[in-house]
């Protein structure tokens, strides 16, 4: 009936514990926590609703806390300020602002400005909401332990587990929550110091023992945070695995001793942590919620763990406040949340990974490294970067080697003989439209738009070098003379039509994936009739129950197959390739003999790593010797199989590292496609912190691929010095014009990205028709 309330107890429906109620019914709250998030969550369902009944439950006393300073993005007050300007005018007058970014490396500090930041101290931060969530009537209990969240939503209608990373509410339903927690290799303690630094300060310290780095910002007028982190090794190897909070402080102000002109550093219940990533497959068990670090933790190198929580108790009281019943309310939230949060912890892991790794980093010319750290978590890019700070940006783009009014991307490379007018490459994609391996009109037509596009190289699909080596029966091949002929084709309208550009042949096997059908039909199928045999490093099907066993190669075999890549590449340079790739990814026929999860032989050429490799270096080492000494050559790898057991980065690394002694001239980094059982973490650039890390310990160009999906990301990558070509699939796809545009939306007109000169008209947007009226000058009445 309208108007009415109907409250239940059990939720047998939903199968879980507590009572169900409409938002106008969620009269009694319980909140298990009182850091941020929690009293915040308080604070803002008591506004709405003065009538209900909340109690928060804190364990500690109400001066108790850990950590000294909290930062909060513009966004987030943004939030605090529409949805209680009471809270915002009380946190206004707090807070410390700044905009300058330092950072110190080997005694030169770099600084970049336009940053913006906001900082007070968590205690004073907590005092503001203990103060708004009482005089608003909200039941404030500290030094109490919270009854168990069960018992707490039999007799409330909604619990808030805002319990922090080791929540005892979501490790009493694990089954539930499925939550996932993951450790990581760093050590960090947090500290403070008793003044005010200038601006935000990473400095690194290179030390008898390894590479430590302190992160610090101001908080208030007279104090700071400070943030010591280093390896586990490293941390081990200080002792300060053996030293108490006051010796660990000590000895962190002497590692740093510049950074605090010679001041102490203070604890405060400090001890030295690893971060774990905390997820969870659900947020909601009943009318129990999880919040903040309960629900999702991200690296504090991106300053996000109260800011997370803050916006998850907006998110939760707003949806309450507009879904017709508790249950779409927590849906709600949990929907709106979850890609923010998820966005949130993949910029964190990054920026994780980034410190991790930093010993590979510190060799980098100083701006370099100044720029790939500022950019680390790719939420910061090359763009808008310049926006901020563009005097730091010209300086970094200088000592890259960028002409004059020249992005990035635009920068010619050279490889061996060949000079890339840019760094953008389209990179291989299969399009199963041969006809017994002849690349046709569709291929000529599919690789000079590319071509002419601008972009520096294109790059053909996967060529493969026998009838048995291909994909599908679409795939193009490079076994015979006439297929050299029809590839002549298209390189010379490559070469005559869109000078400077230039057209790389990729050359493979496809193994035990081989004799499937064409992608649209049911990738990584089986054909329905006409299937080859297909024959591997070991006699194990991509999917088992589905895939071909493929035949074990033996010794004989393998020598056939290697003469039948010299040949293919025999035939691509009377082809007028200027590039040739050798395919050792994707699960492959050299794949498979690189991952220890496809490669189980027992003879020379599998066991170890450098036996693994065996086989695809000889394979190499013959393509070497016949391919013509002025043209470069290169190697796509799967830098991880993104499964245990299998390829990981650091065997990547001595991948790279076999290929670039025996002459690789750059080093094409993918990943997995190995095994089907592979679990990716998809994302933005993805696959790119393999490319970085191969390209800042091995001696070696690279090529970074991965959901590459604008200029900006392009330009980031290059001056940050994390790949040396960017290669681009779906984006040129899209648009096979996608290099032009992207020069002619940064308005370059330069030598890196000519427009064809039948295309020249079209260098610049059409016009469109008007989207708006005039605004009316005067009203009269």
């Amino acid at each position: 009936m309208a108007g009415e309330v109907a409250v239940t107890r059990g939720a047998e429906a939903a199968g879980a514990p507590g009572r169900t109620a409409t938002p106008s019914s969620v009269r009694r709250i319980a909140v298990i926590g009182g850091g941020p998030g929690g009293l915040y969550a308080a604070a803002l369902l008591k506004r709405l609703d003065p009538a209900r009944e909340i109690t928060v439950y804190e364990r500690n006393a109400p001066d108790d806390t850990f950590g000294f300073g909290v930062v909060l993005s513009d966004e987030t007050l943004g939030g605090i300020e529409h949805a209680d300007p009471e809270v915002y005018r009380a946190l206004s007058r707090e807070f410390v602002r700044w905009d300058t970014i330092d950072i110190v490396h080997r005694g030169r500090t770099h600084t970049s400005d336009g940053h913006g930041f906001a900082a007070l101290g968590r205690r004073r931060l907590l005092e503001i909401l203990h103060e708004r969530c009482t005089a608003l009537g909200i039941d404030l209990r500290f030094r109490a332990e919270a009854p168990p969240a069960a018992e707490l939503a039999a007799g409330h209608d909604l619990v808030i587990a805002a319990d922090g990373v080791h929540s005892t509410t979501r490790q009493a339903h694990p089954e539930v929550y499925r939550p996932s927690l993951t450790g990581h290799r760093n050590r960090y303690i947090w500290l403070a110091a008793d003044f005010a630094l200038d601006a935000f300060r990473f400095e690194i310290a290179e030390t008898p023992y390894g590479v430590m780095q302190l992160h610090g910002y101001p908080y208030a007028a007279d104090a700071s945070t400070v943030i010591v982190e280093m390896r586990d090794e490293v941390w081990r190897a200080a002792g300060l695995d053996t030293c108490d909070a006051a010796e660990s402080t000590a000895r962190c102000a002497k590692f740093f001793t510049e950074a605090l002109d010679g001041r102490p550093l203070r604890a405060n219940r400090s001890s030295w942590l690893t971060f774990r990533t905390v997820t969870n497959a659900r947020w909601s068990h009943g009318n129990t919620v999880l919040i903040g670090d309960a629900a999702h933790t991200a690296h504090f190198s991106i300053g996000s763990g109260t800011k997370l929580a803050v916006e998850d108790a907006l998110a939760l009281a707003a949806s309450i406040e507009e879904q017709p019943d508790l249950p779409s309310a927590l849906a709600a939230y949990e929907a709106e949340r979850r890609p923010v949060v998820a966005s949130t912890q993949r910029a964190a892991a990054a920026s994780l990974r980034w410190f991790e790794e930093l010993a590979t980093y510190v060799n980098q010319p100083p701006r370099r490294f100044a720029f790939n750290l500022l950019t680390r978590s790719r939420r910061v890019t090359h763009d808008n970067l310049r926006l901020r700070d563009a005097s730091f940006t010209a300086a970094v783009e200088e000592e890259f080697g960028c002409p004059p009014e020249t992005p990035p991307m635009f920068t010619p490379l050279r490889l061996r003989g060949l000079e890339l007018r840019n760094r953008v490459v389209v990179s291989p994609m299969d399009m199963y439209s041969a006809t017994d391996g002849l690349p046709g009109d569709f291929h000529l037509v599919h690789l000079g738009a590319r071509a002419l596009g601008g972009a520096g190289l294109t790059m053909t699909e996967m060529v493969c070098v026998s009838p048995e080596g291909r994909i599908t029966p679409g795939c193009t091949g490079l076994w015979t003379d006439e297929q050299a002929t029809a590839w002549r084709r298209i390189t010379d309208f490559v070469h005559t039509s869109a000078p400077g550009a230039a057209i790389g042949v990729q050359l493979g096997h496809s193994g035990r994936k081989g004799s499937t059908r064409l992608m649209w039909e049911g990738i990584d199928q089986p054909l329905e009739t006409g299937n080859w045999p297909v024959s591997a490093a070991s006699p194990l099907p991509y999917a088992p129950g589905v895939s071909q066993i493929p035949q074990e190669l033996d010794r004989a075999q393998l020598g056939v197959i290697r003469e039948q890549f010299t040949q293919a590449a025999r035939r691509a340079a009377d082809s007028g390739f200027d590039l040739l790739e050798l395919h050792c990814a994707h699960g492959y026929l050299l794949s498979g003999f690189l991952s220890p999860l496809t490669n189980h032989r027992t003879d020379s050429y599998g066991g170890s790593l450098a036996g693994r490799l065996r086989f695809p270096l000889d394979v190499f080492d013959a393509v070497r010797d016949v391919w013509p000494q002025d043209r470069p050559m290169t190697v796509r790898i799967s830098a991880t199989d993104w499964a245990e057991g299998g390829t990981d980065a650091a065997d990547a690394v001595e991948i790279a590292r076999a290929f670039a002694a025996h002459g690789a001239d750059a080093i094409d980094v993918s990943t997995g496609q190995v095994v089907a059982e592979e679990r990716p973490e998809f994302g933005r650039s993805y696959q790119t912190p393999y490319a970085d890390r191969i390209r800042n310990t091995v001696d070696v160009p690279v090529i970074a691929v991965g959901a590459i999906s604008s200029w900006d990301d392009v330009n980031s990558l290059l001056l940050a010095g994390r790949a040396d070509l960017c290669a681009l699939a779906r984006p040129h796809l899209y648009d096979p014009h996608w290099t032009l545009h992207a020069a002619a939306e940064q308005g370059y007109s330069g030598p890196g990205a000519p427009w064809p000169l039948p295309y020249g008209a079209g260098s610049r947007p059409p016009p469109t028709g008007r989207t708006g009226a005039p605004k009316p000058r005067l009203a009269l009445g």
